[in-house]
């Protein structure tokens, strides 16, 4: 401990003499510098990541270059701050950090980041000057809002004009948004105001976090640390005790992006939030004034939106991949503690005609593979499971007479590997369900024990973009053994393991202080046909058209994601419920409703629309452009209303069905249709 203190020591002194301030100055400017117990935990850290982490990587230079760039990134990724001579001045870290990190020298990276706090206070303080300007809307200007690959500004000047793009582009948006001149200065001025307030707020434990994500993300991105403070935060969103919306927060840039959505809260049975959606406003009740959050601390931003059970917060959402300035949406949300009833998988029987004869088909919502390991432990029989209740819904089905069942697994991110390998057990005859490999390359087989199938009936599987982890090991089991038919979009791509475990678990004997946690991958999922699910997940025997793409949303967007590999394919057996004269039929009766069914038809010109919105990185700062694209935009909407309107009426193919007609989500509908057709189908093959 005495070593330690010497080393805290030495590197403020190096911190203060690298800023060119002594210790009472840098106290008055508030430059941040590490403490003693942040050296102990990167020295702990690294080591752990280096002896336990699934990827065989080397703590070396080459590393060093991309925890050098991943830090940058997370401090100016926009390079809306830092000048080229700062980054100039940083280049001699580049190749340093493996060393420092070893060593636990933090003076680098707290030097970068006061100096990346001195140009955002600049930046600050040059926008509250400006809040107030009378912008010339009518000149064609134009503001490019993605700057990643955009050079970092030469001077202050070059800085100044790209601030003065920022604030019109945003009064533009507020005038867009029907605000007059007083009503953009205010809430221009208290968004930099509450800004910088919250810069003022960062303090040693923030800047070491910042950091040390950095690090721990050129293993893999599931791979991260938390601050005691926020261990104690991931230890109580984890319990699922909180009450507000069930969401968690994260900060990103100047948004507040939501990064999970759990099952049973509010914000998940609303349907209308999405992962990656940002917070620009939080409203109390039906009448409250929105408040503008940008710029906020996420956690300030979650304190907003927390508050007592059963009363109302509404939300201002940028959706996930719009561009600052694009349509915003308000949704309105009563506050709740997770609801366990509504978190498990819950079911619903709905009719659907074709050809005059009518068929009862069975849905099971699985928001998440969850399990009470308490009650499975002290040997309880009928123990809270994902598969326990599947059982349950279906029995009641079978009892309602259901012709087929689907299992809705969107936006379902994993949970229980115990529960993915049981679910799959109710449909399959025995057998392995997943493989896993570890870091020395032993590769363990999670198998279906029981050799009976508890339902042997038509089944589809429903994904999406955010079935994650073990929903993609259940739905490649079933597309594996040919059980079920697979339908909606490519899922998310994530086929690693993570284990949690405190850093003073790491210490021997008894420490006074309170460490961090870190969460690291310990090893890798794959099919039973031997190919890992990371990155390509599970694409679907039927596939929608998806408005999120892996590049931008899913494992591959991830640049030190771990790479896809196979391995040997387990001996199992298929079953052959599905085959390839079963999918070609299902995909083109799929593809003809893609022309004719007008609710497909619009959710596809929703998705082009949205896809087009996230490709442009420039927007005008002309008024009566940036008016026309929103008139036109809106004419386009009413337009397709019209003709679903008009359509309405008219049969397609002779069969005329309006007993799906309430069902707001188009993909729902377009899936029971394919579920009837699944059991049309497989009678003919019959």
């Amino acid at each position: 401990m005495r070593n330690l203190k010497r080393v805290f020591v030495f590197q403020t002194l190096a911190l203060l003499s690298a800023i060119g301030l002594n210790a009472s100055v840098a106290d008055s400017v508030k430059y941040l510098q590490p403490k003693a117990e942040h050296i102990k935990e990167a020295r702990l850290v690294v080591g752990i990541l280096d002896y336990y982490h699934y990827r065989e990587t080397n703590l070396n230079d080459s590393l060093s270059s991309v925890i050098f760039d991943n830090f940058l990134k997370s401090l100016d990724g926009n390079k809306n701050y830092f000048l080229a001579s700062d980054i100039q001045s940083f280049q001699k870290y580049r190749f340093e950090f493996d060393d420092d990190l070893k060593s636990g020298n933090l003076v680098p990276a707290f030097f970068m980041f006061n100096m990346y706090k001195k140009r955002v206070e600049a930046r600050l303080d040059y926008a509250l000057a400006h809040t107030g300007d009378d912008f010339d809307f009518t000149l064609n200007e134009s503001y490019s809002f993605d700057r990643e690959k955009q050079p970092y500004a030469q001077n202050e000047q070059q800085l100044d004009d790209l601030w003065r793009k920022v604030l019109k582009n945003q009064a533009l948006g507020l005038k867009l948004s029907g605000s007059d001149q007083a009503k953009i200065t205010k809430t221009l001025t208290d968004r930099y105001n509450r800004f910088k307030g919250n810069v003022s707020k960062y303090n040693s434990n923030d800047v070491f976090e910042i950091f040390m994500n950095s690090v721990t993300n050129a293993f893999d991105p599931h791979t991260g640390y938390f601050t005691p403070l926020g261990a104690d935060d991931f230890r109580r969103e984890s319990s699922k005790t909180m009450e507000g919306i069930g969401a968690t927060l994260q900060q990103e840039n100047d948004f507040t992006k939501i990064i999970e959505l759990r099952p049973g809260g509010p914000a998940f049975l609303s349907g209308q939030i999405d992962k990656d959606d940002r917070v620009v406003g939080v409203a109390q009740g039906a009448e409250g004034d929105m408040e503008d959050v940008v710029g906020w601390r996420s956690d300030e931003v979650a304190g907003k939106i927390r508050g007592a059970k059963g009363t109302l917060v509404r939300l201002e959402l940028l959706p996930a991949g719009s561009s600052p300035g694009a349509p915003t949406k308000e949704v309105h949300l009563v506050r709740d503690k997770i609801k366990y009833d509504e978190a498990r998988a819950s079911k619903e029987v709905v009719q659907y005609t074709q050809n005059g004869k009518t068929y009862n088909l069975g849905i099971i919502k699985v928001p998440d593979f969850y399990l009470d390991a308490d009650e499975l432990e002290q040997g309880k029989k009928d123990y809270v499971s994902t598969t326990n209740d599947v059982k349950k819904l279906i029995t009641e089905m079978e009892e309602e007479g259901v012709d087929g069942v689907m299992l809705d697994l969107r936006n379902n991110g994993g949970g229980a590997l115990f529960e993915a390998i049981n679910l799959s057990g109710l449909f399959i005859e025995g057998g392995p369900v997943v493989q896993i490999k570890y870091k020395n390359g032993r590769i363990e087989r999670g198998n279906d024990d029981d050799k009976t199938m508890f339902y042997d009936g038509p089944v589809n599987v429903m994904i999406n973009r955010f079935s994650a982890s073990a929903s993609e090991i259940f739905a490649g089991a079933m597309q594996d053994y040919k059980r079920g038919v697979i339908v909606g979009e490519q899922t998310y791509g994530k086929g690693t393991v993570q284990n949690v475990r405190g850093l003073n678990d790491f210490i021997r004997g008894n420490e006074e202080d309170k460490l961090g946690l870190i969460k690291y991958t310990i090893a890798k999922f794959y099919r039973v046909n031997g190919s890992s699910t990371q990155h390509l997940g599970v694409s679907p025997d039927v596939e929608f058209p998806s408005a999120f793409n892996a590049a931008e949303f899913g494992e591959s967007s991830r640049p030190s994601a771990l790479p896809w590999d196979q391995i040997a394919s387990a001996e199992y057996t298929p079953l052959n419920y599905v085959d390839k004269q079963l999918i070609d039929a299902l995909k083109r009766s799929h593809a003809d409703r893609r022309k004719t069914d007008q609710s497909l038809v619009d959710y596809m010109a929703d998705i082009e629309e949205l896809k087009q919105v996230r490709s442009r990185n420039v927007v005008s700062l002309n008024f009566d452009k940036r008016k026309k694209e929103q008139d036109d935009r809106d004419e386009r909407r009413e337009a397709r209303v019209k003709i679903g309107e008009s359509l309405g009426d008219l049969e397609v193919n002779n069969v005329k069905d309006r007993s799906l007609d309430d069902l707001k989500d188009p993909y729902l509908k377009e899936s029971i249709i394919l579920l009837t057709q699944q059991i049309v189908f497989g009678k003919k093959k019959g």
